[in-house]
């Protein structure tokens, strides 16, 4: 039941994967993966040490795949279509395969999971990571032993690497512990039937059926009293891991979060649609799992803690410290594809899964709107593709370049660099770039007359549409500029402009 989920989340995310061009937190992505090691682990004492591990991932896969689009965001799709295998056989091991075909299936037509497949950002990988370790918790529940709580013990290690918020999810874990430490095994998984009509013969003995689950609960009373000393010894991989990651992302919170506003709660009731990618399909997906959960009573806590605990605790935490961001919840998406599945399978599998066709139907112009731009509003694409072709076709030898904003979240000058590559104007402003400042920002000349001395022409690059761009440049620099320079052209694309500077 796992192999329709994958194939058609591959086939989803794998369409129009490099369309949209590169947007700024993938700039980030691709200039700290293309640096050395030594200096990715100075960029982490600097700013963005939690998403350190994504990117020491990703500077050995564009060593060996090259930085192109497609290769740049191909481990999230290989991770969404992961999870959507997973989640199809988690629902099988919760419920029935129904329950985990129609979870895989629904999860593989959402906007939101093409939106974060086709992101060279780790969303994608915490989402598997979080769907295998709810797994594989449930193995080693279910029959304990060493290499199951091994295993179980590598995936949320992995999960803590790649992002650092998706351990919100060890509460709902923390849950299922409690509840096969109190009932037992048969608390958590038990043997349904298939809800569709038993075939004749169906209740002959079948000699190749998978064994009762839960056949070996009952062999020892204190079954389900052995697993909460392996879940917390399972747990210290990923304390060991983690901490020293923790603590240097709590210094670089006021930098590397200076955008994001206290929670409210108008932001508990958008958080379907911004997962989803699509107030329609969120609030679909919202009301199938509520019935869903109704449907499966005690089977829906695993799934369900899955869902509400990482969310109440971001939430509650973004009341006091600057963190909910609504990204950053995209790994608890699979679970309430569970429960909406468990809904679904209540019905006959043709109209359920006329139901996930619906859906996939009324997210069609968010997936297209999604592959023009991940710049959100959709209408807010900043072209940096387009602002690189007039460069390319109108440089000269000689020529120098100056960006305005430089400290900007825009990454002006990322963008150049990575359309251009090194036949790039000169950056004659620049003092120390990125790699040797250990950051994402260059350092600037303090005195840009002097620096601007010897260039004839400078291409401009200002965020925005403007019509006067010399105009929207402040401070010593846009004296600099005004003062020795007039505007030879101007070309507008969308986010920026971009002017050809003449003395």
């Amino acid at each position: 039941m796992w192999v329709p989920p994958v194939v058609l989340t591959l086939g989803v995310g794998l369409t129009g994967l490099g369309r949209a061009q590169l947007w700024r937190d993938e700039l980030a992505t691709w200039s700290a993966a293309t640096r050395p090691v030594g200096d990715l682990v100075r960029l982490a004492g600097t700013i963005d040490a939690a998403t350190g591990p994504y990117y020491l991932f990703m500077h050995g896969w564009t060593a060996a795949f090259g930085d192109s689009t497609v290769a740049l965001r191909l481990p999230s799709v290989l991770a969404m279509a992961g999870a959507a295998g997973l989640t199809a056989r988690l629902g099988e091991r919760l419920v029935h395969a129904r329950v985990g075909l129609l979870a895989g299936l629904l999860f593989a037509v959402l906007p939101g999971t093409s939106r974060y497949a086709q992101e060279a950002r780790p969303y994608a990988l915490a989402t598997f990571f979080a769907v295998l370790a709810t797994l594989l918790l449930v193995e080693a529940l279910r029959r304990p032993s060493w290499p199951r709580w091994t295993a179980y013990a590598l995936a949320v290690a992995a999960l803590g690497l790649a992002h650092l918020l998706a351990l919100t999810l060890l509460a709902a874990h923390a849950v299922a512990v409690l509840l096969v430490r109190w009932l037992g095994p048969a608390a958590l998984v038990t043997v349904r039937h298939s809800p569709v009509a038993p075939t004749p013969g169906a209740n002959a003995p079948n000699r190749h059926a998978e064994p009762d689950p839960t056949s070996g609960a009952n062999e020892s009373e204190g079954a389900g009293r052995r697993v909460v000393l392996p879940w917390l010894l399972a747990l210290l991989p990923a304390v060991v891991l983690v901490t020293p990651l923790a603590l240097a992302a709590r210094g670089q919170r006021s930098r590397q979060l200076d955008w994001v506003d206290a929670a409210r709660l108008t932001d508990l009731a958008a958080l379907p649609g911004g997962v989803a990618q699509s107030g329609a399909v969120g609030g679909l997906l919202l009301g199938l799992a509520a019935l869903g959960a109704g449907r499966l009573g005690r089977r829906a806590v695993l799934p369900g803690a899955c869902v509400l605990l990482p969310v109440l605790l971001l939430f509650a935490a973004g009341l006091v410290v600057p963190l909910w961001v609504a990204r950053y919840l995209v790994f608890t998406v699979p679970f309430g594809c569970l429960l909406a599945g468990a809904a679904l399978a209540g019905v006959r599998l043709v109209p359920a899964l006329a139901v996930v066709t619906l859906a996939g139907l009324v997210g069609l112009p968010d997936q297209a709107g999604l592959r023009r731009t991940h710049e959100w509003p959709r209408s807010a694409t900043v072209d940096y593709r387009g602002a690189a072709r007039v460069i390319a076709d109108g440089q000269q030898p000689g020529d120098a370049i100056v960006y305005s904003p430089r400290d900007s979240w825009l990454f002006l000058d990322l963008g150049m660099a990575y359309h251009l590559g090194s036949d790039r104007p000169r950056d004659v402003l620049v003092v120390r770039d990125q790699r040797q400042r250990a950051d994402l920002w260059a350092a600037e000349c303090p005195r840009p007359a002097e620096c601007l001395a010897g260039a004839r022409r400078v291409w401009l690059v200002v965020a925005g549409r403007r019509t006067d761009p010399l105009a929207a440049v402040p401070g010593a620099k846009g004296a600099a500029l005004r003062d020795g320079f007039r505007v030879a052209r101007v070309d507008p694309r969308p986010g920026l402009t971009v002017a050809l500077l003449t003395r």
